[in-house]
């Protein structure tokens, strides 16, 4: 039998998660983790825990300049926001077909308290922004030294 160490805020991180997508079904929305407004289109993100106790946030923001993006951490909420420009060489009626979403994004996220907000850093690199939250010293797990005596 495997000895799984119990992590109280993951319980409670899947028990918010599905609470909102029922919230989110019933109530027609999409049942996002966003604790803030949105823009004009939602960048996907990858949320998971990396190898050195951090957290990472991974989202793609394809065709931004790093001036189009910004990144905010207030009151243990991550926000990042921009806005995706439609190529000015372009004009409206050169177009015939326009799938991909242009305009203002916001999204932001509640951070655990475990979370050391003074050592937040971003990469910006192939249309993919990874921010890595790194965890402050007394949340990091510790070995003890049994004696016996």
């Amino acid at each position: 039998m495997a000895i799984v160490r119990w992590d109280p805020f993951r319980d409670l991180a899947e028990v918010q998660e599905r609470v909102n997508r029922v919230l989110g079904e019933f109530y027609g929305g999409r049942g996002q983790d966003d604790v803030m407004r949105r823009g004009a289109w939602i960048p996907p993100v990858d949320i998971y825990e990396g190898g050195n106790h951090e957290m990472i946030i991974k989202a793609e923001l394809p065709d931004l300049r790093r001036e189009d993006i910004d990144i905010r951490v207030e009151d243990n909420t991550l926000t990042i926001s921009g806005e995706k420009k439609v190529d000015a060489d372009v004009k409206e009626d050169q177009f015939h077909r326009i799938e991909r979403v242009y305009g203002n994004f916001t999204r932001s996220f509640s951070l655990p308290a475990t979370i050391d907000t003074e050592k937040v850093h971003a990469e910006y690199k192939n249309g993919v922004l990874a921010i890595t939250l790194p965890m402050r010293e007394e949340a990091k797990p510790k070995q003890v030294q049994v004696l016996v005596g």
